[in-house]
């Protein structure tokens, strides 16, 4: 296993930190916030905005977008030279109502087979500008960008601009995307701050707190917008929901886990979980990768404890599988353990 480790690349950022090296002797501290950015849309109504794609399977990537107008089709043109699309997709529309929002036209087009490390670029619904993004390679190095609790502010533009400067091929965020909290027209200007990043490299993402939007009575379903908009290839892994789900790239099998959705020990996830581990082929995907959001183990006092029953009905299924690392997020310190196994 160990010759794998000079190619496994991990690139971790966490936005509003910093932590010292010397956890044992040196203090943290946390930087001040900084505002939040609000991302206009100055295009037309039947052109893209808020483009995102994601891993679907082998071979395939997600498309996704949102237009004003409702007329814009669900279409994809795609090709390997600028300006010269050799192939199209057609895919599904949603939309949704919050209160007194309404969404606009949602997009998820799915397109594929596509050639490892290679450039395509693409249009949406048919007009508007063109976009670019490489495909992950096929062997080993890989090379992820892991990034918690994103947001939209200044601190976020700062983590997207460090995460930029490197050549990474998978972006893996788990959970709280843009922390819109109920503030639905926040979701439009995350996605549009996010999109010169999101078009170009797969963003693979799992659920946090501030994506669970609930109102008594009035808004009793979570997760609406973030269901609505940000779709993985959870079908594709054999889960019934989009708040758990998992996917191989290269070398690597990598588990997103939902914290905040059934758990326990007969629960569809947990029935999910224990039967995606079962199917791991190590010869296959030398690498497993786990990712929540909400951390199981924590000595910040912010959030402290808040994995505990997730921890108790799922790590024994993590630890039999052998899992090399989890990542989490939720606490807005990075911290770093050893292999651990409570009883």
């Amino acid at each position: 296993m160990e010759k794998w480790l000079s190619v496994f690349l991990l690139i971790i950022y966490f936005p509003a930190l910093i932590s010292q090296s010397n956890a044992a002797t040196s203090k943290y501290f946390r930087q001040h916030p900084r505002k939040i950015i609000f991302t206009p849309h100055n295009r037309s109504e039947s052109d893209p905005q808020q483009v995102h794609i994601s891993l679907a399977g082998r071979d395939h990537m997600r498309i996704s977008w949102v237009t004003t107008s409702k007329h814009t089709p669900s279409m994809v043109e795609y090709g390997k030279r600028t300006g010269k699309y050799e192939a199209s997709a057609t895919g599904e529309h949603t939309s949704y109502h919050y209160f007194f929002y309404s969404s606009g036209k949602i997009h998820h087009v799915t397109i594929g087979p596509l050639d490892p490390v290679t450039t395509y670029y693409y249009r949406c619904g048919g007009s508007g500008p063109e976009y670019t993004f490489r495909t992950p390679p096929s062997t080993f190095p890989i090379e992820f960008a892991v990034v918690g609790d994103l947001g939209q502010t200044e601190w976020t533009a700062s983590t997207l601009a460090h995460v930029n400067k490197t050549d990474y091929d998978v972006f893996l965020l788990p959970g709280d995307l843009s922390y819109a909290d109920t503030q639905q027209p926040l979701w439009d200007t995350f996605g549009r701050l996010v999109e010169p990043y999101a078009s170009r490299r797969p963003w693979m993402v799992t659920e946090g707190n501030h994506e669970i939007e609930t109102f008594p009575i009035l808004q009793p379903e979570g997760f609406k917008a973030y269901n609505a908009r940000w779709v993985m290839p959870f079908r594709e892994s054999g889960s019934t929901s989009n708040l758990y789900y998992s996917f191989d790239v290269v070398g690597v099998h990598v588990v997103m886990l939902g914290s905040y959705t059934d758990f326990d020990a007969g629960s569809d996830q947990f029935e999910w979980l224990q039967a995606d581990l079962n199917k791991v082929d190590r010869r296959r995907t030398p690498w497993l990768v786990v990712l929540l959001h909400a951390p199981w183990y924590n000595t910040n006092t912010a959030h402290k404890g808040e994995g505990e029953s997730m921890r108790k009905a799922m790590e024994k299924l993590l630890y039999r599988a052998r899992v090399d690392v989890v990542f989490a997020g939720h606490v807005h310190a990075y911290e770093r353990f050893v292999s651990l196994l409570c009883s």
